[in-house]
């Protein structure tokens, strides 16, 4: 009778609290959605972004975000952070096949001799015999010799799907008509105050993935102090950025929040146990300014801006 000896009462206890613990984190990993791009592989809907991450805080960082169930982990040469990214792949104890891992090639890296030489050192830094997606950063420089290098790393087993970001409807749709293998994913800037309404459904015309860049619209419009979104947040019981997120992930959106608080990652996965309604959805829409909150790339100074950036 374990109420008679409190040692094995104890352990039963522990045993129970062990229970809930690992059944919170198989929910966790179960309850991610997918989507699959134009060749069959299956992405998460929901990952975590390193953008602005320190290079020295992306290895804890990306180790956290593991360990409350993100798989999806973005990253990029211009960040960085790979090599904090790569060595927590290493050392997160999570078979290599469970992660989905992307990162993209910078302009200075373009051409094609030169972007493929820089995907090998993007594996490097890594420690990964493969990327799940690689895409183009910026749409400038010798984007299709870039986009050849991608193509021969995929042909070769280095790379599991390649893509774009950044780019405007026009220029997807010429590269889709002249390369081999069409774009599975364009990473652009989706938020509640930039919605890409319209580009989304260019995208689907061309069997492309919308991939989200600055969910948060990096705080800009007091996007956490939004009236809309606080009371919708109320009627579900979630955050503002909770409700955001849900938006996005119920329009079909890739999403991939960054916050270097562990306890911000948890409440950033905490969004597939409720469902934002038609008005919800219909009232966030009203939100749509259709104009970037950071800068067009078309803009000859930012242009010459990222051309400058190494």
């Amino acid at each position: 009778d374990s109420k008679k000896d409190p040692k094995t009462f104890c352990v039963i206890i522990f045993l129970y609290l062990c229970s809930i613990q690992l059944n919170n984190n198989l929910n966790r990993k179960d309850n991610m959605n997918y989507v699959e791009l134009n060749n069959g592989v299956k992405m998460p809907q929901l990952g975590y972004g390193v953008y602005q991450v320190e290079p020295a805080e992306a290895e804890r960082c990306v180790l956290d975000a593991i360990s409350v169930g993100y798989r999806l982990i973005d990253t990029a040469q211009f960040y960085k952070n790979e090599e904090g990214v790569g060595n927590a792949i290493a050392k997160c104890g999570v078979p290599r096949s469970e992660l989905f891992i992307v990162t993209k090639v910078w302009p200075a890296n373009a051409g094609e001799e030169k972007a493929y030489e820089s995907i090998l050192e993007s594996l490097k830094k890594l420690q990964s015999d493969y990327i799940d997606l690689l895409l183009i950063h910026q749409p400038y420089g010798d984007y299709y010799g870039t986009y050849r290098a991608m193509e021969r790393a995929y042909r070769e087993g280095k790379v599991r799907a390649i893509g774009v970001s950044n780019f405007y409807p026009d220029r997807l749709i010429d590269l889709h008509h002249h390369v081999d293998i069409k774009p599975a994913v364009n990473q652009v800037e989706t938020h509640v105050f930039n919605q890409q309404l319209e580009e989304q459904k260019y995208m689907e015309k061309y069997n492309c993935q919308i991939m989200s860049w600055g969910p948060f619209a990096e705080g800009k419009n007091d996007f956490f102090n939004n009236e809309t979104l606080i009371e919708i947040g109320n009627k579900h019981n979630k955050t503002v950025a909770q409700v955001a997120l849900r938006y996005l992930l119920q329009r079909g959106v890739v999403v991939i929040p960054k916050s270097t608080h562990k306890d911000r990652m948890e409440q950033n996965m905490d969004i597939f146990n409720f469902l934002l309604t038609d008005e919800d959805m219909k009232t966030i829409e009203k939100l749509d300014t259709k104009h970037t909150l950071f800068a067009s790339h078309r803009d000859p100074q930012f242009v010459e801006l990222v051309l400058s950036l190494k």
